[in-house]
């Protein structure tokens, strides 16, 4: 089936796409939404999409694992995993030279059901992990609109279902959406919000840019835009005044109250640590609408957020740090460590640019604690390559940037009064470069060339 994220649009288009290139397993027994749905999960992550068709309790079925796996991703960009960064960038690229608005329509898929009575309790939002608060959203983009200006913002936040038309959810103190809502609280107004679930790959990418790569006054809709190859639909909300994602399954719309907290969590994050319960922000949920035959999407914290937030987060960084350092030729995200360890390759030409690099990459992602910088023979996407180069070209004497005080990723740990120490790594060979450094290699042999038993 020769498609890519450009044909795919919706979650139908998904399911239609996985399955004809034998990448879904279809869960046909019905499963209770509370911790067996996302235990079943747990034990295929990072294989195969799954999608249960069953669920109890509800009328919808749930897809999972739709991010979970790196070569099904290249699959549906038409790539190969290892240039999937590059294809990003460029979009990201495309888009600053010339943005794409989106169409605002009346109506689309997602408010072909308008709910008449609102019950949470309806949609088949999973309960993942055992230590859990509650059941979570875990993967709806948020739409919200700057208080002042009116541009739109795409943002994923954890939302803790806590009655038939509530949620409680995390705001990133650094995010656009926290801004939005303080200049609205200052004003003892609420925060007008759409929520979508299931969305397609552009769009939750969009979401997941960093502010580096797509400033507070760019609609982060025309990203998604310049991935899909048109305008991004857009429809009215039924009772908010910010639009929704007409290809959205759901479309949950409310209000996020000021001067009013109420608690959330424990919250099994990408940390894999629990984030500890507190009085966090409130949505008064105002209007559901939906498809006539929708499919619920959720994303399991750990791989899957890993991927769909380290391949967009990487590609904005990368922009960005390639712009200030053009040595820099990749940046990856240490496989288990997104958004903490950001391993970034250079062609170094002059000695000192790659402490420029490392400059770069905090200023570029946020919540990055750790930067490696490697030289160009190094593979970044293999954690044995940059061990080793860690381990034989670092001094740690001299070749470690240790920066404290900073502003921590509040769901680390270890971070303490919202502060912790960065830490960069200069694990690049000092120029000129030292015969000592040079790599061993051996012969590249054509192995069709011989005959062999027991292979």
């Amino acid at each position: 089936m020769d498609l890519n994220a450009r044909n795919l649009t919706d979650l139908q288009a998904y399911v239609g796409f996985l399955e004809a290139n034998n990448l879904l397993i279809r869960v046909k027994t019905a499963v209770d939404s509370h911790l067996e749905l996302a235990g079943i999960a747990k034990r295929f992550e990072g294989d195969k999409a799954l999608l249960f068709e069953q669920v109890k309790g509800s009328d919808y079925p749930v897809l999972i694992g739709l991010y979970w796996n790196m070569d099904l991703m290249a699959k549906v960009f038409g790539c190969e995993s290892s240039q999937l960064p590059f294809v990003l960038t460029q979009e990201i690229r495309a888009w600053r030279k010339n943005p794409m608005e989106p169409v605002i329509l009346e109506s689309g898929p997602a408010n072909e059901v308008v709910e008449t009575k609102i019950d949470l309790g309806k949609l088949p939002v999973p309960h993942h992990a055992t230590g859990d608060g509650g059941r979570y959203l875990t993967s709806s983009v948020v739409i919200a609109k700057d208080p002042d200006t009116g541009i739109r913002n795409l943002s994923v936040h954890r939302m803790m279902v806590t009655g038939e038309n509530r949620f409680t959810l995390l705001l990133e103190e650094l995010g656009h959406v926290m801004d939005y809502y303080k200049r609205a609280e200052a004003r003892g107004e609420a925060l007008e919000i759409t929520v979508n679930n299931g969305v397609d790959y552009p769009v939750i990418m969009a979401a997941a840019v960093p502010s580096s790569a797509a400033p507070i006054d760019t609609d982060e809709l025309g990203i998604a835009s310049q991935m899909r190859g048109v305008p991004v639909e857009l429809i009215k909300a039924q009772t908010v005044d910010v639009e929704a994602i007409a290809n959205a399954q759901f479309v949950i719309e409310g209000r996020i109250l000021p001067r009013l907290r109420e608690p959330e969590g424990p919250y099994a994050e990408v940390t894999g640590y629990y984030a500890h319960r507190d009085d966090r922000w409130v949505m008064e949920v105002t209007a559901i609408t939906r498809r006539e035959q929708p499919i619920f999407h959720s994303i399991l914290s750990g791989r899957e957020v890993g991927n769909a937030y380290g391949l967009i987060a990487g590609a904005g960084a990368f922009d960005k740090i390639h712009s200030i350092v053009p040595e820099v030729t990749a940046v990856h995200f240490a496989d288990g460590c997104v958004p903490y360890h950001l391993v970034v390759k250079m062609d170094k030409k002059h000695e000192g640019s790659q402490r420029n690099a490392i400059m770069a990459a905090f200023v570029s992602l946020a919540f990055v604690k750790t930067v490696t910088v490697v030289d160009e023979d190094v593979d970044i996407y293999d954690p044995v390559d940059v061990d080793w180069a860690v381990q034989t070209r670092c001094r740690h004497e001299k070749d470690l940037m240790l920066i404290p005080d900073a502003i921590g990723h509040r769901l680390n740990p270890m971070v303490e009064d919202d502060k912790w120490t960065r830490l960069g790594i200069d694990a690049t060979v000092p120029l000129p470069w030292p015969d000592k450094y040079i790599r061993t290699t051996m012969d590249d042999v054509d192995l069709s060339a011989y005959e062999f038993t027991g292979r």
